[in-house]
C-alpha cells in the first residue's frame, strides 16, 4: 500500500468568489438595519459602474492569460505554469483584485457604506485563506522560480 500523496492543489478556506459575495451580502444585511449613504447618487453610480467594468475587464485579462499560459485560474485545478505576463506583470492575484474592485463598484452603486466597509475583513479573508495557501503551494511545487517571481512583482498591485 502507498502513502498517500499531497493534492496538487492550494489548500484554500472557501472559494474566492464566495468570500466576496459573502462580505457583500452580510454588509447589505448591516445596511438594512442601519442605513447609511456614501454621498451623492451621480458620482456613487459612475464609480460604482466604474468599479465593475475595471474588475470584469482585469479579471477577464488574468483568465485569458492563464488559460493562454496554458493552465487554471480556477484554485481547486494544479497549477501547471508561474503566470508571469499580462497582469501578472503588475500583481500576482489580478483576480482578486478584479474581485475587490468588482465588491466597491457593487457596495457604491448600491450606496451601501456597510457593503463597502465589508471589503476590509473580506481582503483579510482573501490574504490568509486564499492567498497565503495559495503562495505555500506555489512555493512547494515551483521552488526558487516562484520566489523570484514574488520578488518582482507584489501580491496586490505595482512592483516589488
Amino acid at each position: 500500500m502507498s502513502a498517500p500523496t499531497e493534492r496538487d492543489r492550494a489548500d484554500i478556506i472557501l472559494l474566492p468568489p464566495l468570500i466576496y459575495l459573502g462580505g457583500l451580502v452580510a454588509g447589505f444585511i448591516v445596511e438594512s438595519w442601519l442605513p447609511t449613504s456614501l454621498g451623492d447618487r451621480r458620482m456613487l453610480s459612475a464609480l460604482g459602474v466604474a468599479g465593475i467594468v475595471a474588475g470584469g475587464l482585469l479579471g477577464a485579462w488574468g483568465d485569458l492569460t492563464m488559460k493562454r499560459a496554458g493552465t487554471s485560474p480556477f484554485p481547486w485545478k494544479p497549477t501547471k505554469a508561474i503566470v508571469d505576463s499580462g497582469p501578472y506583470r503588475f500583481t500576482r492575484n489580478p483576480l482578486y483584485v478584479a474581485q475587490a474592485l468588482m465588491h466597491a463598484g457593487v457596495a457604491a452603486l448600491g450606496d451601501s457604506t456597510w457593503a463597502l466597509a465589508a471589503l476590509f475583513p473580506v481582503l483579510v479573508v482573501v490574504r490568509y485563506g486564499v492567498i497565503k495557501p495559495e503562495e505555500e503551494y506555489l512555493t512547494r511545487k515551483f521552488g526558487d522560480a516562484y520566489v523570484a517571481y514574488a520578488r518582482r512583482v507584489r501580491r496586490w498591485l505595482g512592483p516589488a
